[in-house]
């Protein structure tokens, strides 16, 4: 039988995709025109051999410019992505075929185009898959042609840097992996008297720092010599890699650096002053890994010299896209790419939540931020130490005046604001002073003096709080407090950024000591409400939230809601169900509607009515977005389960005439069942919130609810879910308290559950392991005679997670549980007994008489049935404070 012929193309089909590719990159062609042509390469892809004749344009149509080879190429490599493994293998070995011979093409962007489709062939087929690529790869290299090694380098750096491990893999038919055949020849490349080598083989190596073959390891003296031959190179990239490559070493093994030690950090302060910024960036990045992995003293020496450096690279480069930006005064319409995209955190019970990172006054990852980070870190790890250096260097910069000099300033101020922490002791008597500079400077002619002085004054707001005591420092409180109200009233948008961010921090210390201020503080943010524009609006959503959150009910004042709630109302109804706007003003509510309590009643019913409409919305447009009239987006759903379940903890039993009224509990039932995690993790939530204050209404359902919250705790994959796990678990127990005896047929489901998650809580967060251990002394209690037969299994780790609880109403109830199964199976708790006594000494103070006496109960009884020296050798194994806090309940 005749061989196949090789695939060749037909002249029309090739003339065709070459015009649809000049058209696609062509200036001229409309957006819609491009809209057409990428529908007309979508349609030519369903032909089997579409991506030959892509191939073929990219390796040999010489006649066309190397952008319409380069597009081929693109489109190619996106094709394979997809189409690859289920290609014909005739036409697999045609394309890889025609690559091979252009990995030494005339032109750079062929060449570079013909590396990036190699590699993501080899991704998806392996090695293996292509036993000529490595032959072609080392025949490159070898053969002193600048080309054919520029083009190899540049698939082998595509192929280290997407897939390294493959190179350090067995492969049938070889006799070593293919990391031993290259890694010499990237060693070799690092003399070579072209830069585009040095650059790729250096980088190729620095990609396996992580991986940390056994060719790497054995070979570290050859890289290390090759990294120090490379450190003065005369190109700016190759020294960026060596940089790069010493902080690599120090974060993943920093031994090896050991012996080189003092050469490195001269060298990285050297190049921390490099002439190019990404260089002394790369630099830069060395201090804080350093800081993280090794013992500080070897650094201490080098301090009066770094410290100098990180001051003089904090001050704003004259590119810096932040000094443009801060000349935009609040009249510039904000642009679409300004408003980064927000995400909602869904409610989580029992949780201490996550702080967000208040340093990020800078979106921009640059030499000045990271400076300002290593400062930060160095002044945390050597305290006041620094001080005697930086302070002077700081006060120069403080006292340069004139215009020119602001920059000089405004690196001082937040050199001031990133020691604020570790240097914290040394600085404390100097605060007074400090502050008393930095509050003129909020009023700085400069926009970034200003804004960097609310950041730098909110770094030092717990210690401002703590000495607002005394009058003198009440003085000075109030002097920010208003400094930093007259900032977020700024006319320029970056200033209005900074100090909403810094007052949302201020309120978060002072807490309820805000109530003097709150009419004027309502004031100034009502008034910026109505001036803000949409990126900056969400800081003042976020500053009135956290309001509400420090103050409580002392916001509960019709003076104050008359200035509070008519704008927000206002923008409330301005808003449609679809538009993203509304979730910050969601958020903002549910943080209102908590701390108003009953006092929310007025404006609770046109709120929830719009919650329940919104989700029923969301539900439609999930299965038919043209009759919803919307697109799905689950952010809504999440932001309105929050505020139902904000709803329901300020009204309380006050919900229940709106509950009443809705089809709430079958749109819960059906966000409990929803394949979103965050929108599971909302719906329980409010789940536990609805069982608190009104049960009745879950009644009917309460079945189902058990079932699909019991379901949440056996998932296979728990630890990608802990969080919706979490919530289900608090709900359930919230349930059993309010419905007792109807929890009954759920209950050994969810104890088998729970007792897993109690014996690996090292596995899991500490909000879990909390919330099981009441869980499942809420179960114990409401159903002892279910649980108590097997607590034998389980009272060794649940009274040690028991023990972590702090005290308040739940760690009662999983008390009471407690001691109903002891009344119930006394000799179940015998084995872990010990276990038992520590979780009872855990109390600081039980506050429910009748339950207090419940457990004097227990431990006399426990004294009384351990006989023949039992009770003293249990005694012996309690710590002394243990043993101490127990006798008080034998009294």
């Amino acid at each position: 039988m005749a061989a196949t012929a090789p695939w060749q193309p037909k002249e029309e089909g090739f003339t065709e995709i070459c015009r649809l590719l000049e058209q696609q990159i062509s200036h001229s062609s409309s957006s819609a025109d491009k809209s057409q042509i990428w529908q007309q390469l979508q349609h030519y892809s369903q032909f089997p051999d579409f991506n030959n004749y892509l191939a073929f344009i990219l390796a040999r149509a010489e006649g066309k410019s190397v952008e319409v080879r380069q597009a081929a190429g693109l489109l190619l490599k996106n094709n394979l992505r997809t189409a690859y493994k289920s290609m014909d293998l005739v036409n697999q070995q045609y394309i890889k075929s025609e690559l091979l011979p252009c990995l030494g093409a005339a032109d750079r962007h062929i060449r570079s185009t013909v590396g990036t489709i190699i590699s993501v062939i080899v991704q998806l087929g392996g090695i293996q898959g292509w036993p000529e690529l490595l032959q072609a790869l080392v025949s490159c290299l070898d053969s002193n042609d600048l080309n054919h090694m520029e083009g190899a380098m540049d698939a082998l750096s595509k192929i280290c840097e997407d897939i390294p491990q493959v190179l350090d893999s067995d492969v049938a038919g070889l006799p070593e992996r293919p990391i031993n055949i290259f890694l010499p020849r990237f060693y070799k490349f690092f003399q070579s008297p072209h830069s585009s080598l040095r650059k790729l083989s250096l980088g190729s190596v620095n990609q396996f720092i992580m991986l940390m073959p056994n060719a790497l390891f054995v070979s570290m003296d050859q890289y290390l010599q090759g990294l120090f031959v490379l450190a003065n190179d005369p190109t700016s990239e190759v020294r960026k890699l060596v940089c790069g490559a010493f902080v690599q070493l120090i974060e993943v093994r920093p031994s090896f650096l050991q012996q080189h030690l003092r050469n490195v950090i001269e060298y990285i302060l050297l190049v921390n002053k490099d002439a190019d910024d990404d260089v002394a960036l790369e630099a830069c990045e060395f201090w804080s890994a350093y800081c993280e992995q090794l013992p500080p003293e070897n650094l201490r020496e080098f301090l009066p010299r770094l410290i100098p450096v990180l001051l003089s690279n904090m001050v704003y480069a004259d590119d810096d896209e932040s000094l443009l930006e801060a000349e935009e005064d609040e009249s510039v319409p904000d642009r679409d790419q300004d408003i980064k995209p927000r995400f909602h955190s869904s409610r989580l019970h029992g949780s201490d939540g996550v702080e967000d990172d208040d340093d990020d006054i800078v979106n921009v990852w640059n030499l000045r931020k990271c400076s300002a980070a290593a400062l930060d870190i160095i002044s945390n790890v050597f305290g006041d130490e620094i001080l005697p250096t930086l302070m002077p260097l700081v006060q120069a910069k403080l006292s340069a005046t004139g215009d020119e000099a602001w920059k000089e300033r405004e690196a001082a101020v937040l050199a001031l604001g990133a020691i604020a922490e570790g240097c914290i002791h040394g600085l404390l008597p100097h605060l007074p002073e400090i502050v008393a500079f930095l509050i003129p400077l909020l009023d700085d002619k400069f926009p970034l003096i200003r804004s960097i002085s609310c950041w730098t004054l909110s770094r030092f707001s717990k210690f401002i709080v703590q000495d607002a005591g005394h009058q003198k420092g009440y003085q000075q409180f109030d002097k920010i407090l208003m400094g930093l109200l007259r900032r977020i009233l700024d006319t320029n948008k970056r200033v209005q950024e900074a100090a909403c961010s810094a007052f949302a921090t201020l309120e978060e210390e002072a807490a309820e000591d805000l109530s003097p201020w709150l009419e004027v503080i309502l004031q100034h943010l009502m008034c910026a409400f109505g001036k803000y524009q949409r990126r900056n609006l969400r800081l003042v959503y976020d500053a009135i939230g956290t309001l509400a959150d420090a103050v409580g009910e002392k916001l509960n004042q019709p003076a104050y809601l008359d200035i509070l709630m008519p704008p927000l109302v206002a923008k409330w109804q301005q808003l449609s169900n679809a538009d993203k706007g509304l979730f910050p003003l969601l958020e903002c509510f549910t943080s209102i509607s908590q701390a108003l309590g009953t006092g929310f009643s007025p404006f609770a019913e046109p709120v929830y009515q719009r919650c329940i409409n919104i989700i029923q919305t969301q539900q439609l447009a999930k299965v038919d977005p043209v009759s919803a009239g919307v697109q799905y987006d689950k952010e809504f759903t999440v932001c309105s389960l929050d505020l139902l379940s904000g709803l329901a903890e300020g009204l309380g039993s006050g919900i229940e005439s709106l509950v009443s009224k809705s089809n709430l509990t079958d749109l819960l039932l059906q966000c409990c069942t929803d394949e979103a995690s965050d929108v599971r993790q909302s719906g329980f939530a409010l789940l536990g919130d609805l069982a608190r204050v009104c049960p009745v209404h879950l009644g009917p359902r309460l079945s189902e609810f058990l079932d699909i919250a019991a379901r949440q705790l056996s998932t296979p994959k728990l630890q990608e879910t802990v969080s919706v796990a979490n919530n289900a678990c608090w709900a359930i127990g919230e349930l059993a308290v309010k419905v007792r005896q109807e929890i009954s047929p759920v209950v050994m489901t969810v104890i088998s559950c729970l007792v897993p998650i109690l014996q690996h809580a090292e596995g899991f967060n500490k909000s879990l392991t909390e919330n099981s251990a009441i869980t499942l002394g809420r179960l114990a209690w409401v159903c002892p005679e279910l649980v108590s037969p097997h607590m034998e299994h389980f009272m060794q780790p649940w009274c040690s997670a028991l023990s972590m609880i702090r005290d308040d109403i739940e760690k009662e109830d999983a008390f009471r549980g407690l001691c109903a199964m002891v009344r119930a199976n006394p000799s179940g708790a015998l084995s872990s007994i010990v276990f038992l006594f520590k979780a009872v000494a855990s109390w600081h103070e039980i506050r429910s008489e009748e339950l207090n006496n419940e457990v004097c109960q227990v431990v006399r009884g426990y004294k009384q049935m351990l006989i023949n020296g039992a009770w003293d050798q249990c005694m012996s194994a309690l710590e002394p404070h243990a043993r101490e806090k127990l006798s008080k309940y034998l009294g």
